[in-house]
Order: C-alpha cells, then sequence, then structure tokens
C-alpha cells in the first residue's frame, strides 16, 4: 500500500473515532466534499475540491468538468426515501465523479451516511464481492438492478458496529486495489 493510501485510510478510521463523521452534511455534495477533504487533506492540494479537469475510465467519460456544477445541484436534489432512490442518487453521483481522485471511497461512506440517517441500515462491505461491485456499477448508468441487488443483500441494521464500519472501510480501500502489506497483517 503506497504511503498515500495508508496516511488517507487512517484518516478514514479517524473520521469514525473521532465522531466527525456526525459532523458530516447527510446526502449533499458539500458533505461528500467534507469527506473527501478529511480523507485526503494534507495529501491531494485538490482535497474537498470539485474537479475542473474532464476525467474517463475504462473507457467511460464522468460528467464534463464545464457542467459539473450543475450535474452536483440536480444529484443533490433527487430524492432519497426508498433504497431504490438513494441508490440511484450514489449512481448518479459516481456518474459525477466531482474529484480527480478518491471518489469510490468518499461516496461508499457518503452512501452508508444517506443509508443510516434514512432507512438505519448501512451496507456490510466487506461482504461484496470486489468484482461483483465494480462490474455492477459500471453497469449501473444503463441499469442499476445488478447494483441494488448486491447491496440490498448486504444490508445490515447493525449501523453502530466498530468492526462492521472499519472492516467496510478496508473493503473499500481494496475495491481500489490497496491491499495491505505482509508484514502489516
Amino acid at each position: 500500500m503506497k504511503n498515500i493510501d495508508k496516511k488517507s485510510l487512517a484518516k478514514a478510521f479517524s473520521l469514525f473515532d473521532t465522531d466527525d463523521i456526525e459532523k458530516i452534511e447527510v446526502g449533499t455534495s458539500k458533505g461528500l466534499q467534507q469527506i473527501h477533504n478529511y480523507l485526503f487533506g494534507g495529501l491531494y492540494d485538490f482535497a474537498g475540491k470539485v474537479r475542473t479537469q474532464n476525467i474517463s475510465k475504462g473507457g467511460f467519460r464522468f460528467a464534463t468538468a464545464l457542467n459539473l456544477k450543475e450535474v452536483l445541484q440536480k444529484v443533490e436534489q433527487m430524492p432519497e426515501h426508498t433504497f431504490e432512490e438513494i441508490i440511484e442518487k450514489y449512481m448518479e453521483m459516481n456518474i459525477a465523479h466531482p474529484f480527480m481522485e478518491g471518489n469510490g471511497r468518499t461516496m461508499r461512506i457518503w452512501l452508508d451516511m444517506l443509508l443510516k440517517k434514512r432507512l438505519k441500515k448501512v451496507v456490510n462491505w466487506q461482504f461484496a464481492d470486489k468484482t461483483l461491485y465494480l462490474q455492477a456499477m459500471e453497469r449501473s448508468p444503463i441499469n442499476d438492478l445488478e447494483l441494488r441487488t448486491l447491496l440490498a443483500a448486504n444490508l445490515t441494521e447493525d449501523i453502530n458496529n466498530r468492526e462492521i464500519i472499519f472492516k467496510g472501510i478496508e473493503q473499500s480501500y481494496y475495491y481500489e486495489g490497496y491491499e495491505k502489506e505482509d508484514d502489516e497483517s
């Protein structure tokens, strides 16, 4: 694991250990920026800042930088009362991809905060298979049924369980290709 990733992972744990997570706006673009800034502040000069450049991944172009603020406003206004609405909002935020780096890790925390507030549930990420999750995310702009099914199967009402939260954070970093080094186990 790169040094920057170790530091960001430690910051993610700290976000919950210090209860700073309670200070974050839930379901808003500002809240997403707050999480991103917390995770990557001091590590990236763009921490918490909406990107001003166009980006793509695997041939998929995310929302253009020119229209990004407008897109984020529209996503923020989306309903978030049911599981289906929350996942649709999460998927649209992923299409927006507001940051140059760290979108996935930031958005999974954002999603869990939204699920916790609205439904009193979180995703138990440690049981959401990496390959299935990443494939579902890739296909979600066309059809989010696969993503909804995967995440629904891994919902838990154990929303304050530190182990579930911390294992989920580790899994989130694993989704992005970061693994613990053998000497850290």
